[in-house]
């Protein structure tokens, strides 16, 4: 079991990265987008959480920032079904805390939206884990903040993906300081984010 890497980021690419270790030996990881967007540029030092996948067609290893997004992933693919690829594309579309309150909620069409996860998938990850995700959420009294749930249906309805509206507001609220203001303005710095990537 690779529970863990420390070494010097040798390369980036779409889904995954290398990473050289003080022995000499380089490890490719694949990561969630979230892990992939926080990572230093290439030639940096970093630490990874590690979850090493063995199957039949050959071993993957998946990295991961911290242990609770570590965690997370361990509790998807725990569900008959549903194997690594889903698991990352899921971190990948609503981070933690989001799909876990997706599970907890049993937001069947939010779940779905994420690429590769079908109504099925998605009805037998809340009926499984609807209970056993409260440890990733925060508070239950927390609320998102004001605003943005106008802007991801605002979103929505001009034709963005849910799971692709959804980081655009999360990096426009972070761009902000935290503060969601406005549901327009939000939606104007969303909408800027998403035409310049």
């Amino acid at each position: 079991m690779i529970a863990g890497l420390r070494g010097r980021l040798a390369a980036k690419s779409a889904d995954r990265v290398v990473v050289e270790t003080a022995g000499g030996v380089a490890y490719e990881v694949v990561v969630p987008l979230g892990v992939m967007e926080r990572l230093p540029s290439a030639g940096a030092e970093v630490t990874l959480a590690t979850e090493l996948v063995v199957r039949e067609d050959g071993w993957a290893l998946y990295g991961f920032l911290d242990e609770t997004e570590r965690r997370f992933f361990q509790r998807l693919t725990s569900v008959t079904g549903v194997g690594p690829k889903i698991g990352i594309a899921l971190l990948s579309a609503l981070g933690v805390e989001r799909g876990a309150r997706a599970l907890r909620e049993k937001n069947i069409a939010l779940l779905s939206s994420v690429n590769g996860i079908g109504r099925k998938t998605a009805e037998r990850l809340a009926l499984e884990l609807g209970e056993k995700v409260e440890e990733f959420t925060e508070t239950p009294s927390a609320e998102p903040p004001v605003g943005s749930e106008a802007a991801l249906k605002a979103l929505e309805r001009l034709g963005y993906a849910t799971p692709e509206a959804d980081r655009a507001i999360r990096q426009a609220l972070a761009g902000n300081g935290g503060a969601s203001g406005e549901t327009e303005a939000l939606v104007r710095r969303a909408l800027q984010i998403l035409t310049t990537r």
